[in-house]
């Protein structure tokens, strides 16, 4: 059994904590792991389990592998989509990939960005979708509901047996309806997570979405290997039509299962449902970072960066990152993809990065700038270079706060240790790297007439950005 992570998610709903450069998937909302490290720590203990297949935006590339390599998973494949197409495509490319490293696997598709709090039931559940898998059928895990949600699609069960075959798919309800949907019992919320044999959800592609198929088998069949990655090709995988594997396959196939699922289940698609999925003090609130509430109920805060005092107030959700606060009524924080949208089209930075950025070699922090400066923190990993660059607008000062840098700068290699200090001038080629077994730390000030990341000419990088 192979498991396939779908990561290609851009989660706005929880802005400004998730982001097009980090979205929710990466985010450590649970402990000291992220969402995605979660999906995967939860497999442990299943029989038969081979190295994942990660599907993802290939922006996020480096952060996946990094991940992995927290957890020690080293043999994944990785394969980059470049651009997003739903989940059918992305589900076929896993399928097709699959193939090459086996016979006929069993392939578990899970999001990225859940959680399941009971993992004994969650592999109880795998156990018996394997069974009916091997079987032939497309299995889905349908989630049983504690509560009339109008926010998930339903799946409807022919009987309210361990396993069932699927009757149909329906959409999101009104309340009424999932009121009466829960009153039946033979309805489940449509979790998004499914098993079958990589043949049997080939042929029902082939079946039902042929020209979406022939499509991405050209971009496996075109695909580049590139450091650890596989990189399909663009133009085939951009062919394809952006469907879900829902209305692509699921609803069209006789070959649908449900397996129920009762195991603590949530998408986190809301701040409410991260509210809900958080222990709360005797008033009912979340709070994380430094947080001080006085009359407060019922409310989520969050403090990343400083001091966030609340006081007489109920049902809130209030969030503080370096650059963007969000307080919004829990009742109507679904909404915030509307703010989300507002930025976008204002083209505003927060909507999409992050002040604390990740690169392959490590981060930086933007943590001041005006007209003509800018100044970041730099942490480079042991090991790790930035590219080998020039800039036209901007020359850099940098000083070493930690550890040992090794920079170039024109033709001149020097090592730049603890409290000292060395300066790039406008138009030189020159580079960072870190030497030593520490993180390199530096603080870098910018200035010139333009400070943009786009005033960067990468003349040699070992990651192999353009």
């Amino acid at each position: 059994m192979i498991p396939v992570i779908m990561s290609g998610g851009s989660g706005t709903r929880l802005w400004p904590l998730s982001r097009k450069n980090k979205p929710k998937q990466f985010l450590n909302l649970f402990g000291d792991q992220s969402l995605f490290q979660d999906t995967l720590t939860r497999l442990s203990g299943l029989d038969e389990l081979q190295a994942p297949i990660i599907v993802c935006n290939e922006e996020h590339r480096f952060m996946v592998a990094e991940q992995l390599q927290e957890l020690g998973e080293h043999k994944a494949d990785i394969i980059l989509e470049p651009c997003a197409r739903n989940t059918a495509p992305a589900i076929a490319i896993a399928a097709l990939q699959a193939q090459l490293l086996g016979d006929d696997p069993i392939l578990l598709v899970l999001a990225a960005d859940h959680v399941i709090h009971d993992h004994p039931a969650f592999h109880s559940a795998i156990s018996k979708a394997k069974i009916v898998a091997e079987q032939g059928y497309l299995v889905t895990f349908g989630i049983v509901p504690d509560s009339p949600h109008t926010g998930y699609g339903y799946i409807e069960a022919e009987n309210k047996t361990s396993s069932s075959k699927v009757s149909a798919f329906v959409e999101k309800p009104n309340k009424e309806i999932a009121e009466q949907y829960l009153a039946s019992g033979n309805y489940y919320w449509n979790s998004g997570m499914f098993m079958f044999k990589a043949s049997t959800i080939l042929q029902e592609l082939a079946l039902f979405a042929p020209e979406m198929l022939k499509n991405c088998q050209l971009a496996v069949d075109k695909a580049a290997t590139d450091l650890d990655f596989v990189r399909l090709d663009k133009e085939s995988f951009s062919a394809c039509h952006s469907d879900s594997i829902d209305y692509a396959v699921m609803e069209k196939t006789d070959k649908a299962m449900v397996i129920p699922l009762d195991a603590g289940w949530s998408d986190v698609g809301s701040w409410s449902s991260l509210w809900e999925n958080h222990d709360k003090d005797r008033d009912n609130n979340v709070s994380i970072g430094d947080v001080i509430l006085e009359k407060v109920t019922n409310s989520y805060i969050h403090s990343e960066h400083r001091l966030v005092s609340v006081l007489g107030v109920d049902n809130l959700v209030v969030v503080e990152t370096p650059d963007a606060v969000m307080i919004a009524d829990k009742h109507q924080a679904e909404n915030i993809k509307t703010i989300v949208s507002k930025l976008q089209k204002e083209e505003r930075d927060e909507a999409i990065v992050h002040r604390k950025c990740y690169r392959p070699w490590g981060h930086y922090d933007a943590i001041d700038q005006g007209q003509r400066f800018q100044v970041k923190r730099i942490t480079v990993n042991p090991g790790a270079s930035l590219s080998l660059q020039l800039h036209h607008h901007r020359a850099e000062h940098w000083i070493v706060v930690k550890g040992t840098a090794e920079v170039t700068c024109g033709d001149v290699v020097s090592l730049v240790s603890e409290n000292e200090s060395t300066y790039i001038p406008l138009g030189t080629q020159h580079r960072l790297s870190n030497p030593g077994r520490v993180p390199l730390e530096i603080v870098e000030i910018q200035s010139g007439s333009y400070l943009g990341e786009d005033d960067i000419v990468r003349l040699q990088d070992n990651y192999n950005r353009n």
